[in-house]
């Protein structure tokens, strides 16, 4: 069976995949309302609800009630400034705003995590990827869904040197670890969220980009 969402929270909706999935989830006409805090205003529209402000803050003042909720948010170290604060946000955050949508009724939490994500990796990022992951499996979700995407290709509004240096070539990677456009990404995480399935599913990088076809 297939219950399509209603009530939607968005976490990450500034960033590369999160612009794209607002725009396809304002554009479906059973979905009635989507919350989206946010550290700068979007463009207004009427199923839009906006909350701005520094993010952990704004958590409090999220209401319900929420069928589903998208998590997209994502750095760097280096965007971060340091492994603590990029643990603050990869990790940290993203257990906040799924315990905070748990809190407000949604059933199924569907998390952009990264292919290679493993608690047990000796590489930090895979390694908070995994432990993020795992996280959420202890907060005991009816329904979670962990998407790891490759390299995620598109424009953004910040300058990533070694994405842009390793985009071209990841076009021609064979299978899971081909880059994969967040648009691409984003019209595959609407695709999972229409699909009543319980207990946590992980879809990798070319299951992904087939389902965003």
């Amino acid at each position: 069976m297939h219950l399509t969402p209603q009530h939607i929270l968005l976490a990450g909706a500034t960033g590369l995949t999160g612009e794209h999935l607002l725009d396809r989830l304002l554009s479906e006409p059973t979905v009635m309302r989507v919350v989206a805090p946010t550290r700068r205003p979007l463009a207004e529209h009427p199923h839009l609800t906006n909350p701005v402000g520094p993010f952990p803050e704004l958590l409090t003042q999220l209401h319900g009630p929420l069928d589903t909720a998208f998590c997209c948010l994502g750095s760097t170290i280096r965007q971060a400034g340091s492994q603590e604060a990029f643990r603050a946000v990869d990790h940290d955050l993203v257990l906040a705003v799924a315990q905070r949508a748990r809190e407000l009724g949604a059933r199924h939490f569907i998390v952009v995590s990264a292919l290679g994500a493993n608690p047990k990796s000796q590489v930090f990022y895979n390694r908070v990827k995994g432990e993020m992951e795992e996280g959420l499996k202890a907060q005991d979700w009816p329904q979670l869904t962990i998407a790891r995407p490759s390299l995620l290709l598109g424009p953004r509004s910040e300058f990533r040197v070694s994405e842009r240096l390793a985009a071209p070539l990841m076009r021609w990677v064979p299978g899971k670890y081909r880059g994969i456009h967040a648009c691409t990404l984003a019209r595959a995480l609407w695709r999972l969220a229409l699909e009543e399935d319980n207990g946590v599913r992980i879809v990798e990088s070319d299951d992904l980009r087939r389902l965003g076809r």
